[in-house]
């Protein structure tokens, strides 16, 4: 919760100190690491997969958080899939996207071509990570991925944590260390709804083509292509980790978590009084909805191409480019 909304840039304003600044929470060591936001991926390339590349593709075929894409490459029974993917969604998922995700924009910001027959778009595995290695086309090492990204959270949590208890024996260590695991399964799943049901379901929509950043269509899309959960209630609203409030944080990613409860019932007055369609149902709701779409029993509502706004759609070149939102090295605007 407090993670999500200080990289957005939500506190920059608000806190002199900088310990909340966008710039500095959970990055330059993994002390600050640990501190402020440790988990299974780098806070720094989940800000470049959610930050840089998300916000700015929302619902198109090359936005990161576009699942339907994800489970129509299924070859198994999508239902036992979907179980899969709940339970190792930030090992599995997570960790190996965002990692790429910054991986690029190094790239980008050192003007490095990528590797000859990589798609920029390719969703990563830890299969897929060794796979790409071994054809010479990976934008790192499964060397990499363990060391830098996913190995000093499982030592550290999971086995230096419960250390402890070795004190009282070796059998109270490891009922510890089966104990953190079994809640990782737990905040797997977690991590799988609270990522899956901002803009998933068959009453949300999707779209072929990027469109221009801060244009009429952005703005549209971002209302549009987000759901709401309950929202209102101090206790309510930090159950939901603030996240309740997408269509207003996909508008203006950078305001506080205060800010957002302020906006919404202005901005649901907006859209009712000029017809726009705005999602907000209760969080089980939601849940069953994102499960039809991964199971393959629903589809993701399709905007119709002849209502998009012409001079607002562009094409992206995932090859090389600039970053619309901090000015950094990423994905570059070809209008068509």
């Amino acid at each position: 919760m407090v993670g999500h909304h200080v990289i957005h840039g939500g506190y920059n304003r608000i806190d002199g100190t900088g310990q909340y600044s966008s710039r500095n929470f959970a990055v330059g060591s993994l002390w600050r690491r640990m501190v402020d936001w440790f988990d299974w991926m780098l806070p720094e390339a989940w800000s470049a997969y959610h930050n840089q590349i998300h916000h700015y593709r929302v619902n198109e075929p090359a936005d990161p958080d576009f699942f339907e894409k994800y489970t129509d490459t299924w070859k198994l029974n999508r239902e036992f899939m979907t179980g899969l993917s709940m339970l190792f969604f930030k090992w599995a998922f997570a960790a190996p996207n965002t990692f790429k995700a910054l991986k690029l924009a190094e790239r980008r910001r050192r003007q490095q071509p990528l590797p000859e027959g990589f798609d920029p778009t390719l969703t990563m595995t830890i299969y897929q990570v060794f796979r790409l290695e071994a054809l010479g086309q990976g934008v790192y090492t499964a060397f990499e991925l363990i060391t830098r990204v996913m190995g000093p959270y499982l030592l550290l949590h999971f086995f230096l944590l419960p250390l402890p208890l070795l004190v009282a024996g070796p059998t109270f260590f490891w009922h510890g260390v089966a104990n953190l695991f079994l809640a990782e399964l737990v905040a797997n799943i977690h991590g799988f709804f609270v990522t899956t049901f901002n803009h998933t379901g068959a009453d949300v929509y999707s779209f072929e083509r990027g469109c221009a950043p801060k244009s009429p269509t952005f703005y549209l899309r971002a209302v549009i292509g987000s759901v709401n959960c309950s929202t209102g209630g101090e206790l309510n609203d930090f159950l939901h980790g603030y996240l309740n409030y997408q269509i207003e944080h996909h508008l203006w990613p950078d305001l506080s978590m205060l800010s957002y409860q302020k906006a919404q019932p202005q901005v649901k007055a907006i859209c009712e009084k000029h017809g726009v369609p705005y999602i907000q149902e209760n969080i089980f709701a939601r849940m069953a909805k994102v499960l039809q779409i991964f199971t393959g029993r629903a589809r993701m509502r399709r905007f119709p191409d002849h209502l998009e706004r012409e001079e607002d759609l562009l094409d992206w070149d995932d090859r090389s480019a600039r970053d619309p939102s901090s000015g950094e090295e990423a994905p570059r605007l070809v209008v068509s």
